[in-house]
């Protein structure tokens, strides 16, 4: 939604135009939107009598039936873009195929797509509606720690492209923002620890009480799902609910002076100096919250070497990563990788290092005259600290796995080894990218070559420059992108 208020001034040598927009969009708070006594969501469609909706394959296969349920009960038609999306798989390939989706539904300029998933699925498919007709509006229903906490609060949208994350991209508010903390109940332990990254980095920065209550309820917070699994005490649901507004509240206050980061210096990019790079450098990409931890861990250490940073708080902050089981270290994380990603943030932040580090804990400073030989320095120090620590201050689950989207296991795409297929729901599924063809050796089809809707040519690649777009598949996949059951494929416009 935006009210643009702009001036033309005519000069002598030509005009001077000067814009302000509006932007405003919405955040609620609503365990089980999908309760057809709560017609919070449906509002946002009555208007339109439908609905498209992109939907991360894991939320399909545990809450499509739901969904589905609840749009009946209000006479609201439901078709869904189906996709896994890993860090492998933020992509231009899957940007294109969600585009596809919203070409064969034929969505309408101000008619809302909805987003369902975490936070890489939203980024995603937010970039294609930044892009769709230039802007196309949207609504998130995050449904990770990441997306509720992080995701869900900034209004940038992106892909990954070549080594680097997020370097294609835009800025675009969504209408609306549904919070719906229940859907942790089915997220698995090692995504929640994943997401409690975000937390540690928003307030070891800008929220000393949140940091307090991370680390005397680490471990439960994340054992229960934060406090929404069985069993969970009252006082753990209390404190989660406490940490994930307050968090949010404050990573609000941070981000919406800057929208559109004019800004250069921001807090919340605490962990993500060095991690945009390192993050995706091993075969198997780290996780996000275990590559910021590192970051974070390291420039934490950096700060302390500095004096900006007592002894006791910096062992605090290792310990409380540590507690949780997130990354302070990796042996891919070297003075080669310091080197290369030192050089690309430079060039993302306008040639300074803007290195945001706590200091003291709670709050933050900025770090621009750090030499390279001060880094190294401090990297020697750092993995001498790690030492005392568990497994060298690697983490848990650190690395991507059949848990996430976007990745196939033995060439099969992990979640239909479960046989949760479409073939079980009666939701129409639009277009579906969950098939091997899609998503083998990281989400671009074999050696990178563009797999669109699960159907371009065999083994997932391109013949001849033409993609097939748009195939329905109404049973599972098989293996090489070829259908097992009956399907239409249509040939659409020759090339992407």
């Amino acid at each position: 939604m935006s009210d643009l208020k702009a001036t033309v001034d005519e000069r002598p040598d030509g005009f001077h135009v000067e814009g302000y927009e509006k932007i405003e969009y919405d955040f609620k708070f609503i365990d089980n939107v999908f309760d057809t006594g709560k017609s919070d969501l449906a509002d946002c469609y009555t208007k339109w009598g439908r609905c498209l909706a992109v939907m991360d394959t894991n939320i399909f296969n545990v809450y499509g039936d739901q969904m589905q349920e609840y749009f009946d009960h209000y006479n609201i038609d439901l078709e869904v873009h189906r996709t896994m999306i890993g860090e492998k798989a933020k992509s231009i390939d899957t940007f294109l195929s969600i585009v596809d989706s919203m070409t064969k539904f034929g969505i309408y300029r101000k008619e809302p797509v909805l987003v369902v998933g975490g936070g890489l699925v939203t980024d995603v498919a937010g970039f294609a509606c930044a892009a769709y007709r230039r802007n196309t509006n949207y609504i998130r229903i995050p449904t990770t720690v990441i997306g509720l906490i992080d995701a869900s609060v900034s209004i940038k949208v992106a892909v990954n492209y070549g080594n680097y994350k997020n370097r294609l991209g835009a800025y675009h508010a969504p209408m609306k923002t549904f919070l719906d903390f229940t859907f942790l109940r089915s997220l698995p332990e090692a995504q929640i620890r994943n997401g409690f990254a975000e937390l540690i980095k928003i307030s070891s920065c800008a929220h000393l009480p949140t940091f307090d209550l991370l680390d005397k309820y680490c471990e439960q917070l994340i054992s229960t799902g934060f406090g929404r699994s069985d069993g969970a005490s009252a006082e753990v649901k209390k404190a989660a609910d406490t940490i994930n507004k307050a968090g949010i509240y404050e990573m609000l206050k941070l981000e919406t002076p800057n929208l559109h980061e004019i800004g250069l210096d921001r807090v919340i990019a605490y962990g993500h100096t060095w991690s945009p790079l390192h993050e995706l450098v091993p075969e198997v990409p780290l996780r996000h919250g275990h590559a910021i931890s590192i970051d974070m861990a390291y420039s934490a250490t950096l700060a302390n070497i500095r004096g900006l940073l007592s002894d006791e708080e910096h062992k605090r902050i290792h310990n409380l990563f540590s507690k949780a089981g997130l990354s302070m270290d990796h042996h891919d994380f070297n003075e080669d990788i310091l080197d290369k990603a030192t050089t690309a943030i430079l060039k993302t932040r306008d040639g300074k290092l803007r290195a945001a580090v706590p200091s003291p804990l709670g709050s933050c400073v900025f770090l621009n005259d750090v030499s390279m030989d001060e880094m190294y320095a401090a990297l020697r120090k750092h993995k001498e600290i790690m030492k005392n620590y568990p497994r060298n201050g690697e983490g848990l689950e650190a690395f991507v796995d059949s848990s996430d989207t976007g990745y196939t296991m033995n060439g099969i795409a992990a979640e239909f080894t479960k046989n949760k297929t479409n073939g079980g729901s009666k939701t129409k599924v639009i277009n579906d990218d969950v098939t091997n063809g899609t998503q083998v050796n990281g989400a671009n089809g074999v050696n990178g070559s563009h797999a669109t809707n699960g159907t371009n040519g065999t083994n997932g690649t391109k013949t001849n420059g033409v993609a097939a777009a748009n195939k329905h598949a109404t049973a599972p996949e098989g293996v090489d992108g070829m259908q097992n059951g009956n399907a239409n494929t249509a040939v659409t416009n020759g090339t992407h």
